[in-house]
């Protein structure tokens, strides 16, 4: 069978859209990447028609505005060679991720690196483990059998995800020399992904924007996973995050409060919700989040994303459901907007934020708790 190097926790229509696509990308190109080995962590029988469907090749159709031209285009993506499930394909998983890969790929959700009740009992179901714990189960077959260095690389939307996934791993490893091998033979990646996927294609596929990025922090001994236009080694992701996060992030979520709130007048697109409200959106960015820019050396580079953001939310090709968007509404909050709100007073601004400070006031009131800042 065809060896596996890249294996990759999730089998969303984001990453289908994103990682997978850029490996195609880079195969067809002529580079020596991948195959990539996908793990359903889930163990949802309903998505076994997408599993199915993966390794047959499907498509990725593209559609937006490029240089202010409408633009569309299909792209095939054929670089998953096979398909694996936590649930019923256990021994296989881990064979695959103690002898063949050096680089593995995650994003398990908003909620995927919490904690679970059983994560620190040896007899607990596999399936009833966080995404953590399984791969700390997997570290320690790899580490018992002398297994060579391996790359993490977590795209779950959490600041420094590579540095919180590693700590996590830490807490869970009981033994002295498996911890030390954790710090010196595994790479720890941070990075951050960024593409609007409104849409699946069934039974495998997206609907996606022109625009994406996945931006990985640079540091000794780095394996990038591909060569390709959207894939940016940096030496530091702390400006590209928070722009990220604390703009296009932010409006998002913000939206996703607005309708949750009235959901029978709040339009459930986000390209109608902006097409009604750019106005207030605009006056949001203007009066509570471009003044943390500005205090922090960024209110330039800010303020082009701001209507780079805004186009991408205006592309008319994408239905992009708001009500998508308002899944894990209390976590999103708290990495958004409360920690936007900490990160504007540590860079020194002081000005109001009351419509920001209102949503996270009522959410962590409700029981979420408080993200530090990036």
């Amino acid at each position: 069978m065809t060896q596996t190097p890249i294996l990759q926790f999730g089998t969303s229509r984001f990453l289908q859209a994103h990682a997978d696509l850029f490996v195609s990308e880079a195969r067809t190109a002529g580079q020596d990447v991948g195959p990539i080995a996908i793990v359903q962590s889930s163990g949802d029988p309903a998505r076994a028609n997408r599993l199915a469907a993966l390794t047959q090749g499907y498509d990725v159709r593209i559609e937006g505005l490029e240089s202010g031209l409408p633009m569309q285009r299909i792209a095939r993506v054929t670089s998953i060679a096979r398909t694996l499930s936590t649930a019923s394909d256990w021994p296989e998983v881990t064979r695959v991720f103690v002898d063949e890969a050096r680089i593995v790929l995650s994003n398990t959700g908003d909620d995927g690196f919490a904690p679970r009740p059983g994560d620190t009992d040896e007899t607990t179901r596999i399936q009833s483990l966080s995404y953590p714990a399984k791969l700390t189960r997997l570290l320690r077959a790899r580490f018992d059998v002398g297994g060579g260095p391996l790359q993490i690389m977590p795209m779950e939307l959490v600041a420094d995800n590579g540095t919180v996934l590693r700590d996590r791993v830490l807490a869970l490893a009981k033994d002295r020399t498996f911890r030390d091998w954790l710090s010196v033979r595994v790479i720890w990646v941070n990075s951050l992904v960024d593409r609007i996927v409104s849409q699946p294609l069934e039974p495998a596929g997206a609907v996606t924007e022109p625009y994406a990025l996945w931006a990985i922090e640079d540091q000794p001994d780095l394996i990038s996973p591909c060569d390709h236009p959207s894939v940016r080694i940096l030496p530091d992701l702390k400006d590209v995050q928070a722009l990220k996060l604390f703009i296009l992030n932010l409006a998002h979520t913000w939206m996703a409060d607005q309708w949750l709130q009235d959901p029978e007048f709040t339009p459930d697109l986000v390209r109608l919700f902006v097409a009604r409200r750019e106005a207030t959106l605009r006056r949001l960015f203007k009066s509570e989040v471009l003044p943390a820019f500005d205090a922090a050396g960024m209110g330039d580079t800010a303020r082009a994303y701001v209507e780079t953001t805004i186009q991408r939310f205006a592309n008319p090709f994408l239905d992009h459901r708001i009500e998508d968007i308002a899944g894990n509404h209390a976590q999103k909050v708290d990495r958004r907007i409360g920690a936007f709100l900490t990160w504007a007073q540590a860079k020194g601004d002081v000005t109001p934020k009351p419509i920001l400070s209102r949503i996270a006031k009522r959410v962590r009131a409700a029981g979420a708790s408080w993200t530090e800042a990036p």
